[in-house]
């Protein structure tokens, strides 16, 4: 008896050793980056993005992992239309200049299985700078559809706008501190 458990032990062990990065696609219809911004402390804004398209790799069992997401600028919503012509103009996103927005990181500090913060990096407006994501929750499941693996996130960080150059309201007392919010699902690549 013995014998076989430090044999199921050790052939657990090897398969462990052995695991490799798994690959999963980012599901655009439950992917929305947003974000909250202050309106001269009256009030706060809202904005989402509604296309993006990216791509996660995790190795549950070494606790590493990288995250690639691709937001299209143009899909800027803030539930106003006018709010979202201004936000598309060379005033803010400049959308025609600058139609993606990036963010390449490293999933770190896991815990009981889960990463606990994203250290990467925010390319906007072509200005590329360091953005330190804390994972809120994170959880992975059989997808019931696709009965693949299933992983979803809740990310947050707080930037400050104008280092990228959206700087609209600043001369009014718009505060610059935005705070993002990343609220990701992958699916399994096959």
């Amino acid at each position: 008896m013995k014998r076989a458990v430090l044999a199921w032990g050790a052939a657990l062990a090897a398969a462990s050793a052995g695991a490799e990065p798994v690959a999963y696609t980012v599901d655009p219809a439950h992917t929305y980056p947003s974000f909250e911004a202050d309106h001269m402390g009256m009030s706060v804004w809202r904005g989402k993005f509604n296309k993006t398209t990216g791509t996660v790799m995790l190795d549950k069992a070494a606790g590493t992992g990288s995250v690639e997401l691709t937001i299209e600028m143009e899909s800027i919503d803030f539930g106003l239309d006018e709010m979202n012509r201004l936000a598309k103009g060379d005033g803010m996103f400049d959308t025609v200049q600058f139609p993606l927005a990036t963010y390449q990181g490293r999933l770190e500090a896991f815990q009981n299985g889960a990463p606990t913060r994203v250290a990467g990096t925010l390319t906007m407006r072509g200005i590329a700078r360091p953005v330190e994501l804390q994972v809120l929750s994170f959880k992975c499941m059989p997808h019931p559809l696709f009965k693949r693996d299933w992983c979803g996130a809740d990310a947050r960080a707080v930037i400050r706008r104008d280092q990228w150059g959206v700087d609209a309201g600043k001369a009014y007392g718009f505060k610059m501190e935005t705070e993002l919010r990343i609220q990701v699902e992958a699916v399994q690549t096959r």
